[in-house]
């Protein structure tokens, strides 16, 4: 069983605070959704887990199996079992799609970037079809000419394809139709049942129909201000935050 964790977590951008001791946690084949307003530190929290420089941890921590990991660069983190999606990807076209992933594997086993490793784009092939990706993607370069979908779905492939230890997936929802959000939704509920955990925000209740979270956290103004299950994401998608931060006041943590 492993345990990723986020403990009274504050987090600056150029001087500015914008995580305001955050808490929250996720352990193995868990399912935890992570929902807030535009602006309430979500992707900042998600970028501080991956470890982007430009996010400066000025207090708390980020413990994965009870070992600090806030001072590690990403690729440590990566390598330690940590796979991050972000809500917007980076394109780098200058490298193949088909390169990126036979080096995310060889690095999670320990061998050099550049050895051959032809059974890993015999795998990503058939989780491809399955997420409804064509075949031509491999020989593109990454995110070059990548549709919303397409970019979405590339990163749960990488996913299922590592099975790390955590899944952080921004928004994996974003641009994706019916048929796409099925497909990313299959795709969680394998990783939490092969033992991944998942955490993973979110603006829709639609969701709901494809994954069964374990628990849900509600952001607000850079802190966590409310723990519960689906419902509050059922509620917050017929009302919205306001409505519904004024409906629960009494309990909210701000």
């Amino acid at each position: 069983m492993h345990r990723l964790e986020v403990k009274d977590l504050k987090v600056a951008v150029g001087g500015k605070e914008i995580l305001k001791g955050v808490a929250l946690s996720v352990s193995s084949g868990e399912v935890v959704v992570l929902m807030g307003p535009n602006g309430s530190g979500k992707s900042t929290l998600f970028q501080a887990i991956a470890g982007n420089p430009k996010y400066e941890v000025v207090g708390g921590d980020i413990l994965l199996d009870g070992e600090s990991i806030k001072d590690l660069p990403p690729e440590e983190r990566f390598a330690r079992g940590i796979f991050v999606g972000f809500q917007s990807p980076v394109a780098v076209p200058e490298v193949r799609f088909a390169f990126l992933l036979q080096a995310m594997m060889n690095i999670k086993s320990g061998k050099k970037l550049t050895d051959p490793n032809p059974q890993v784009l015999a795998q990503a092939q058939k989780i491809a079809a399955e997420l409804g990706l064509k075949p031509e993607v491999f020989n593109r370069g990454v995110g070059a000419g990548f549709s919303g979908g397409e970019f979405k779905r590339a990163e749960v492939l990488q996913a299922l394809l590592l099975r790390p230890k955590f899944v952080v997936l921004d928004e994996p929802d974003s641009g994706l139709d019916i048929d796409g959000i099925a497909a990313v939704g299959k795709a969680v509920t394998q990783l939490a049942t092969s033992g991944s955990g998942i955490l993973l925000s979110t603006h829709y209740a639609r969701v709901l129909k494809f994954i069964k979270p374990t628990r849900v956290y509600v952001m607000a103004e850079g802190r966590v201000v409310l723990e519960g299950d689906e419902n509050v994401i059922k509620r917050i998608e017929e009302v919205g935050y306001q409505s519904y931060f004024a409906e629960i006041k009494k309990e909210l943590a701000f």
